[in-house]
């Protein structure tokens, strides 16, 4: 019998992940355990409901797997109440916005186009953004949170939430200022660390849990679990809530949600019992140090960096001085270069999202595979070489011609010689620092 199509499909995705250099800051690799965990048989079951309260009979061993999941998540964070049945970051979010306000409450969080989160109050076009009023806060003119605009708006506009959180944010989010501001106007304080949930961990960012109420994680990206979401409460926001916790759990069930993927909670738990080692607190400081030594390495060859460096595991290249709306072009030749990574939009962004001026890169996965501040130079030498290389490709100034424009230099940027021979230097390099035990 032939072969299905989609496992090839899953050969053709493993070598891709083989051969090139990612760069999504968003995107890691999971341990064998973990990955094993997540494609088990705990897929099978229905478990709609909480641990010892399911609607289903048949849940003693799933009951299990979850409340060590939460314990572990408890103690790595020192928090008093857990929830791991979230899909993802969005829907964790959802369910905290949901607990916390009233439809038509006031919101308050960072911009898209600051770094911030499309689900942390952006206006019209998401849920966050409808079912609440949104008010949203900028960047300085260092491209660092502007503190004394959040305090401005905070003031004027009483948000009942206040969200600290990023996407595309290259620095120190500053939770003691938040909380101060968020004191003054009596808001609660949700901390969004789904990028940098395992620098907190490893000691190489500050830690949300003194200062906020609420916790939201993804469960992937620096954390190099599954693609799921936690939720966390904290001593505090127990004690101005004391029934926070069962409002979140309701958020989640019945409010948004059926039955928790129970393969992704184990594996959840899992990747909390390797995130309290030793080798994961190096992890977490070498994606620091290759993050310092990449943006070095790009500076020092002309590119510009937002705020002009980074404090975390990522950094947003401008590349306005080339031209304006050269996200797309540079993204897409790069993939072909063999590196891929994001375009994205930059403070005050002078195109729009969909042909945004820049692009986002990050060393998660880079420093997961092995690689080191040797490996961050030759990257960003690839970088420099595929962004000069492209430059003359500008997006037109008239609308109309856009989308032919792209369609066309992505068919002729699939075969260029000179991309693909950078496609080849890389795939020799990254096969010195293998993803898969083949």
């Amino acid at each position: 019998m032939k072969q299905d199509i989609i496992l090839d499909f899953i050969k053709m995705e493993k070598r891709r992940l083989r051969d090139k250099i990612g760069l999504i800051p968003s995107e890691n690799h999971m341990s064998d355990a973990v990955y094993k965990a997540l494609g088990s048989i705990l897929s099978s079951k229905y478990s709609e409901g909480y641990a010892k309260r399911r609607y289903y009979e048949g849940n003693q061993i799933i009951d299990e797997i979850e409340l060590e999941a939460i314990e572990r998540i408890k103690k790595l964070f020192g928090v008093p109440y857990v929830n791991v049945q979230p899909y993802s970051g969005s829907p964790a979010n959802s369910a905290i916005e949901f607990a916390l306000m009233n439809p038509g409450d006031t919101i308050m969080g960072l911009k898209l186009s600051s770094g911030g989160h499309l689900t942390h109050g952006h206006p019209k076009v998401t849920f966050s953004g409808k079912f609440f009023k949104s008010v949203q806060f900028g960047l300085d003119k260092n491209d660092r949170i502007d503190f004394g605009e959040v305090e401005k708006l905070a003031k004027k506009d009483k948000p009942k939430v206040i969200i600290c959180g990023t996407t595309a944010y290259p620095f120190v989010l500053d939770f003691k200022k938040f909380r101060k501001i968020a004191d003054m106007v009596g808001a609660f304080l949700v901390a969004d660390i789904s990028h940098i949930t395992g620098l907190v961990i490893g000691g190489e960012h500050p830690s949300p849990i003194k200062y906020c109420d609420v916790v939201m994680s993804t469960t992937h990206k620096t954390f190099r679990g599954p693609r799921g979401a936690m939720i966390m409460v904290t001593d505090r926001g127990l004690k101005r809530d004391p029934k926070l916790g069962t409002k979140i759990n309701s958020a989640i069930i019945p409010g948004l949600q059926g039955g928790p993927h129970n393969a992704t909670t184990a594996a959840i738990a899992i990747a909390a019992k390797e995130a309290t080692t030793i080798k994961f607190r190096n992890y977490a400081k070498q994606i620091r140090v290759n993050a310092d030594a990449l943006a070095a390495a790009l500076m020092k060859k002309g590119i510009k960096l937002m705020g002009d460096g980074t404090d975390t595991h990522l950094m947003v290249l401008d590349l306005t001085p080339y031209s304006e709306g050269f996200g797309t072009q540079v993204a897409f030749a790069l993939d072909v270069a063999g590196i891929y990574a994001n375009r994205n939009t930059i403070p005050n962004e002078p195109v729009n999202p969909f042909y945004p001026s820049g692009l986002r890169i990050g060393t998660p996965l880079v420093t997961t595979r092995g690689m080191k501040i040797r490996e961050m130079k030759k990257i960003a030498d690839w970088i420099v070489r595929v962004i000069d290389y492209v430059k003359d490709y500008k997006l037109p100034e008239d609308k109309k011609n856009r989308r032919k424009f792209v369609r066309e230099f992505k068919k002729k940027m699939v075969k260029d010689k000179y991309l693909l021979g950078i496609a080849k230097e890389v795939k020799e390099v990254a096969s010195k620092f293998p993803l898969f035990k083949e």
